[in-house]
């Protein structure tokens, strides 16, 4: 989908059924390029709810054959790696946890070197960008040619209307460092809420950002994590005429 060169990636944060999932790939395939699922999530606390796990593999499986859709999950250990590709998964992202371990990055590095995959990186929590550098370089020097970044926005000790601030001028200075490499926004954790998702999506198309991803569930009301900041599939089909 042509939106003058704009990347959608959306879905949900995680999910509880496959009818669910399903129902939400339905509603928005026709407004997306690339649809996103969080099937192993990594929580601070061990009693969240921590996705669906490796059964989801083969529920996004379905919504790709049917919808013709390229599809995007976050893997933070091998294991997670070798399981998509097995099912022909081939777009990766990096968790802003995980970005700042180099343990991590070097050893989904291994499982990853020769396979035609992409890989997206989130900068890191804390507002430290040599650690999001320092996961890109790593990728680059294991062979991995198609790279893009994820601006989440970062944690702030004082008080915010975001969940993680934008600073915007960390990405300044990301670009700086590496200008051939595309930058996608994350809204939704920038926000932490749906209120301001449309004024951070607008404010990240004019700073020249490749595209978006934006959390979206069939019934945000229904969502098992993060279900404030997650829109609907009509709000998402509202926001994406507004920004193009």
């Amino acid at each position: 989908m042509n939106r003058e060169n704009k990347l959608i990636v959306a879905g949900p944060c995680s999910v509880n059924s496959e009818t669910e999932l399903y129902n939400t790939a339905k509603e928005i395939h026709k407004n997306i390029d690339i649809f996103r699922c969080g099937v192993w999530k990594a929580r601070t606390n061990p009693k969240s709810y921590k996705g669906s796990g490796d059964i989801t593999i083969s529920w996004l499986n379905r919504i790709s054959n049917e919808f013709n859709l390229p599809i995007a999950i976050e893997v933070g250990i091998p294991k997670h790696v070798e399981i998509a590709l097995k099912s022909n998964i081939k777009i990766f992202w990096i968790g802003a946890r995980t970005t700042v371990n180099p343990f991590y990055i070097d050893e989904i590095c291994k499982s990853i070197k020769g396979e035609n995959v992409e890989v997206w990186v989130k900068n890191p929590i804390y507002p430290d960008i040599n650690l999001w550098f320092g996961a890109i370089e790593r990728f680059n020097h294991c062979g991995i040619k198609k790279i893009k970044a994820i601006h989440r926005g970062f944690y702030s000790y004082y008080q915010s209307k975001y969940r993680n601030k934008p600073r915007w001028h960390l990405i300044d200075k990301f670009k700086d460092k590496f200008p051939e490499i595309d930058i996608i926004c994350d809204p939704s954790h920038i926000c932490g809420n749906t209120d301001l998702i449309e004024y951070i999506s607008k404010k990240a198309i004019k700073k020249g950002m490749r595209g978006l991803m934006i959390e979206t569930h069939c019934q945000p009301d229904n969502a098992l994590s993060d279900r404030n900041q997650q829109i609907n599939p009509n709000q998402l089909k509202k926001l994406i005429k507004k920004i193009t």
